[in-house]
């Protein structure tokens, strides 16, 4: 009793925090990685969650590939036909690339989709065929369109060869948060240059949606604990069936029988003739529109937007990282992901997409 007397039995042995460097990254619950974080990268949200998430992504993506399809396609020459066909083959390839990204590449939660990034060198295509001598407007869009493809083959070897020699992580090491974050602002903020004027054409409907959008992601969550685990996770779902069912009433009611057409073409819920026009399951193959043309003076433009696309989705890279609870990908796993855009984009040239596609913001 002496000998003990005074001292104290040793605490008992605590588990060491789980090192982040670790392959399966940390296991700590998602509150405790950031707040307000649900899910991190190794808990998943059950099915039925996980659909309707993916749906809402989908969603998403869709409003960009159709905001870019309605402005490039009427310029090309291109009818509701063609348009329906040039969306098909972004949301193809949209999911081919995310599919790569996320088994190969990066293996982030990223959505890739096309980007805003190649507007320029396809109208600086576009406006070289306005002069050319065509049969017909159609002839005009497949000439327009298989030159683009053969820009975006000859392109993506720069991001191939970038990616896969190891020279893309050496340059990402230069990419801090003062270069990525204004970047990537700056490419995504170009959209609203093209949005805002479309929701201008019909403020009836197009006011109501963002509203209603502020309003269920900011206030109706905080009513209730349940309304806050369903605004919080599918917001925008529940805006866009509120807005298309007020717009298809109005179309009903025939609250535009008596306007110009160009609020029609806005307002309507049934003048996009997509539906009427493209096929309910249509599969792109490779040279849908015909054989690839090649022109140097269109390469170099395309090049640049390639170069732009890869900054561009290395700092979305980087964001999901952190966002999803994982530690920030490395050098040669952002090359291998560049790479690998760059292996998509050729696929794209190859099966006839009008932009190529980057991670999305």
């Amino acid at each position: 009793m002496g000998e003990t007397a005074g001292h104290h039995p040793p605490p008992p042995p605590q588990a060491a925090p789980p090192s982040l460097g670790l392959s399966r990254g940390p296991i700590w619950t998602p509150a405790e990685q950031l707040q307000q974080l649900q899910y991190c990268i190794h808990s998943n949200p059950p099915w039925p969650q996980a659909l309707l998430l993916a749906f809402q992504h989908y969603i998403v993506m869709l409003g960009t590939t159709v905001l870019i399809s309605s402005t490039l396609v009427p310029l090309m020459g291109g009818g509701h036909g063609d348009k329906g066909r040039v969306i098909q083959s972004l949301l193809f390839m949209s999911g081919l690339n995310t599919l790569l990204q996320t088994l190969f590449g990066t293996r982030l939660p990223t959505v890739m989709g096309p980007s805003a990034a190649f507007t320029l060198p396809v109208l600086s295509i576009i406006n070289d065929y306005n002069d050319g001598s065509f049969t017909s407007e159609h002839d005009r869009f497949r000439h327009t369109i298989r030159t683009i493809q053969g820009s975006l083959i000859v392109s993506s070897f720069i991001n191939i060869v970038l990616g896969y020699s190891g020279a893309w992580g050496n340059l990402a090491r230069f990419f801090s948060p003062i270069v990525i974050v204004p970047f990537v602002c700056v490419v995504g903020l170009g959209l609203f240059m093209r949005g805002f004027p479309l929701l201008g054409n019909c403020v009836e409907i197009g006011l109501p949606m963002l509203v209603l959008l502020v309003i269920c992601q900011q206030y109706l969550k905080r009513l209730h604990p349940k309304a806050h685990f369903i605004v919080e996770r599918f917001a925008l779902l529940f805006c866009i069936g509120v807005v298309w069912a007020f717009a298809a009433i109005l179309t009903a009611a025939g609250a535009y029988n008596n306007v110009p057409e160009q609020t029609k073409l806005s307002c309507r819920t049934d003048r996009s003739y997509l539906l009427s026009s493209a096929p309910w399951i249509k599969v792109p193959y490779p040279f849908q529109w015909g054989t690839p043309i090649f022109r140097a003076s269109h390469v170099f433009g395309m090049i640049g937007a390639a170069l732009v696309t890869s900054a561009e989705s290395t700092g979305t890279f980087i964001a999901a990282s952190r966002f999803a609870g994982a530690t920030a990908p490395p050098a040669h796993v952002l090359s291998r992901s560049i790479g690998l855009q760059g292996i998509g984009m050729l696929v794209e040239g190859i099966f006839g997409s009008v932009v190529g596609t980057t991670a999305s913001v």
